[in-house]
C-alpha cells in the first residue's frame, strides 16, 4: 500500500478519489474478514463495483463487537461510554497515518500549527486515557512548539488567566474543549477574546443537559466575546476529521467524504439537500474499514458543506463530537 499512502493526502479530483476508494475497498474486502463476510451477505460482487457510491458501508456498531484491523495494532482507541452500552474500539495499525491525517487537515483549514498556542480543555477524555481526541490534541500541543500550550483538567483559573494574557498579547490561540467544560469556564470567567479560535468537540457527556447547537454556540459566543464557535466532527472509528468555522457547516478534507443515505433504505444514496443517515468514507482508515454507516443524521448542501442534524433514536449517546439538534 505504499503507493496508496503516497497519493492519500494529494487527492485533488473526483476521479482520483474514486480510484482510491476502489483500491481501499478491494484491499479491505480481502484483508478484513468481517467486512468480507458483510459484503458477501449482501450478495455484492466486488468486481461489479465501479464507483464509490456502490461500495457497501459497514454499520458502525461492528466496531463494538469485532476487531477490525489488518495486522497488529500500534494503538487501540476507545469511545467514551459505559460498559452497559459497550464501547467502540478502533485498532490502529499505523499511527503515522493518523498523525499525518489530522495534521494535514488542520493545516488545510487553519494554517500551520506552529502559529498557535494550543490549550486543550478535555477533562473527561483525559480521564479515559484511550481517546483518539486526546492523542490528536497532544500531538497538536507538541507540534505547536509553544511552551504555553498544554492540557487543562480542573485548573480553570490558571487557564482563564493564560487565555486572557496570551490573547491580549496578540498570540493566536486554539482553545479546544468539550462542550460542558467550555460552559463551565465561561460561567466562572468572562472574556473578550480577539485572537482565539474556540473549537468545541461536542457532547455534554451526562454532565449537563443537552442543548441544541444554536443555543450552545450562542452561550459560548457571548461568554468568550467572539463572533463564531468552531467545531470538530470526528469519532473513534475514524482517522480523519471535518471542521466547522461557524453556523454548524462542516467541511472535510479531500480524503474524507460524507454521503447521505435514505433512513428506510440504507443502499439508497440521496442527492444534496435531502436529510438522512450519514455514511462516511475515510480513506485514511486503510488498515481498518474506510466505509462506515453511522447513526448520525445530516444533509449535504449545494456547496458540499454538510450539517449534523441529530442521531437515530435507537442509538446510544456517544460522548464525543455530536450535539443533539
Amino acid at each position: 500500500m505504499k503507493d496508496y499512502r503516497t497519493k492519500l493526502f494529494q487527492i485533488d479530483k473526483e476521479d482520483t478519489f474514486n480510484e482510491m476508494c476502489l483500491t481501499a475497498f478491494h484491499f479491505q474486502y480481502k484483508k478484513i474478514d468481517i467486512y468480507r463476510q458483510f459484503v458477501d451477505s449482501l450478495s455484492v460482487q466486488p468486481s461489479s463495483i465501479k464507483y464509490y457510491t456502490q461500495i457497501p458501508f459497514l454499520p458502525i456498531s461492528f466496531f463494538k463487537t469485532h476487531r477490525l484491523i489488518k495486522g497488529k495494532a500500534q494503538a487501540v482507541f476507545k469511545s467514551s461510554g459505559t460498559t452497559a452500552i459497550g464501547r467502540s474500539q478502533h485498532f490502529v495499525q499505523d499511527l503515522k497515518v493518523y498523525e499525518s491525517s489530522f495534521l494535514k487537515s488542520f493545516e488545510h483549514f487553519y494554517g500551520f500549527i506552529k502559529e498557535y498556542c494550543v490549550l486543550a480543555l478535555l477533562p473527561s477524555y483525559i480521564e479515559n486515557g484511550d481517546s483518539s481526541l486526546v492523542y490528536m490534541a497532544d500531538k497538536l500541543i507538541r507540534n505547536s512548539k509553544n511552551r504555553e500550550s498544554g492540557f487543562y483538567l480542573d485548573n480553570s483559573k490558571e487557564l482563564a488567566n493564560k487565555l486572557k494574557n496570551l490573547d491580549s498579547q496578540g498570540q493566536k490561540i486554539l482553545l479546544l474543549g468539550v462542550s460542558y467544560a467550555l460552559i463551565d469556564l465561561i460561567e466562572n470567567h468572562q472574556f473578550q477574546l480577539k485572537n482565539t479560535t474556540v473549537m468545541e468537540t461536542g457532547g455534554m457527556k451526562g454532565r449537563r443537559i443537552e442543548m441544541i447547537r444554536e443555543e450552545l454556540h450562542q452561550q459560548l459566543k457571548s461568554g468568550f466575546g467572539i463572533e463564531s464557535i468552531h467545531s470538530e466532527y470526528g469519532m473513534t472509528e475514524l482517522l480523519s476529521q471535518a471542521y466547522s468555522k461557524g453556523n454548524g457547516l462542516f467541511e472535510s478534507p479531500s480524503w474524507m467524504k460524507i454521503l447521505i443515505r435514505d433512513v428506510n433504505d440504507p443502499f439508497d444514496i440521496l442527492p444534496n439537500g435531502q436529510s438522512g443517515g450519514i455514511n462516511i468514507i475515510d480513506l485514511a482508515n486503510i488498515y481498518s474499514v474506510s466505509f462506515i454507516e453511522t447513526k448520525d443524521l445530516g444533509k449535504i448542501n449545494s456547496d458540499q458543506s454538510f450539517e449534523i442534524l441529530g442521531r437515530f433514536d435507537d442509538s446510544d449517546i456517544r460522548g464525543c463530537n455530536l450535539l443533539i439538534a
